[in-house]
């Protein structure tokens, strides 16, 4: 083949390329979606398409002005539920939950708007205290109903609603120890399924971290835990291959608490909630079919701050939970890594654990 012809046909491939990625852009474009990064399984296993819950942490808007706000992004209307607690009914994804994120003020609130419950002067008074101090350190929460991953457009504009309203986030006061959490819905409740959500999370712990980096404020509290060593090195053993019974005792006799970056307590409850409610007898534990991730910060009111980038890292796990032979690839070098004293002291694993990322290409299947 001459030249000149060589150079016509790899014209026309890259013109053909190019024409590809056009018709793929405007599909996009005109099915209104942006260009996110999707997991590899995006439905459950009876077909459904699964869901996200995103809960933010913030200060600097009164629960009248957030009753007025959140509808506006998300349509239904608002239901005041007491002085410190509100909902947002008859959304097209359910129901929006605002809150005081504070259990002893909101059950306070409750008997205050309960007619049957009797108070004195001096109770009234105790509550004005307590909430007028709690409201300074005590972020208010917004808990979104579970939300198709296609549909995550309505949480963006919630985000830009409350920055311009002038919401504060984590790093507005070094007293706020102010969080997001995602709820993110499996794809499947089976043991291998759940096993290798573990493993992958705790694989790239490390790394997110150093993505996150979570606000001193958050790195004193107890809240965002990494996994215990001792369980991390029992669950990437070569042969972990645990039936649900001992998939659950063995996490429960390691992380017997709400408090780790990933809670599984909720996945678990919802598997066998008398299993959970023997060894942890915590009434916060709500039951789902979630994984509640809890390390990131919530920098709502920065203006490069985008809550899609937390995301977008946690589809790391995804693809890695997808993928059985890098999982299993990846888990041995983390042993070889950790191997011996010296190992578990000096192993740089952040650093090693980014050579098994995938690129953005990857991440958005392009």
């Amino acid at each position: 083949m001459s030249d000149s012809k060589a150079a016509r046909k790899a014209g026309a491939s890259e013109r053909s390329s190019m024409a590809h990625q056009f018709r793929r852009w405007w599909r996009r474009r005109q099915r209104g979606t942006a260009e996110e990064p999707q997991p590899p399984y995006r439905e459950t296993g009876d077909g459904k398409p699964r869901r996200l819950g995103v809960e933010f942490e913030f200060s600097g808007l009164s629960l009248a002005r957030l009753s007025e706000l959140v509808p506006q992004a998300t349509g239904g209307h608002s239901h005041v539920v007491s002085d410190y607690e509100a909902e947002v009914r008859d959304t097209p994804w359910g129901t929006f939950v605002i809150e005081l994120d504070f259990a002893f003020l909101k059950e306070l609130g409750r008997n205050q708007a309960d007619p049957s419950v009797e108070r004195n002067s001096l109770e009234e008074l105790s509550e004005s205290l307590l909430a007028a101090v709690a409201k300074q350190v005590v972020p208010f929460e917004i808990v979104t109903p579970p939300i198709p991953f296609d549909e995550l457009a309505v949480v963006d504009q919630l985000v830009a609603q409350l920055r311009r309203a002038g919401a504060r986030g984590t790093r507005h006061s070094p007293l706020y120890a102010f969080g997001l959490h995602l709820n993110i819905e499996l794809p499947a409740l089976d043991a291998g399924t759940i096993t290798r959500y573990l493993q992958a999370f705790g694989l790239l712990f490390d790394w997110l971290r150093e993505r996150c980096h979570p606000d001193f404020s958050r790195r004193l509290s107890p809240y965002i835990e990494p996994f215990p060593a001792e369980y991390l090195r029992h669950i990437l053993q070569a042969d972990y291959a645990p039936d649900l019974d001992q998939l659950i005792d063995d996490y429960l006799a390691h992380n017997p608490t709400r408090n780790r970056a990933l809670d599984m307590l909720p996945t678990f409850a919802h598997i066998d909630d008398a299993r959970v409610r023997e060894t942890v007898k915590d009434p916060r534990v709500k039951a789902r079919p979630a994984l509640h991730y809890r390390l990131p910060n919530c920098q709502i009111d920065e203006a490069d701050w985008r809550w899609r980038d937390l995301w977008k890292d946690w589809l790391q796990i995804e693809h890695l939970a997808a993928d059985p032979q890098r999982l299993q690839s990846m888990a041995a070098a983390y042993r070889e890594a950790h191997e011996g004293m010296v190992g578990r002291w000096v192993s740089d694993w952040a650093r090693q654990s980014r050579t098994w990322l995938l690129d953005e290409d990857a991440l958005a299947g392009r």
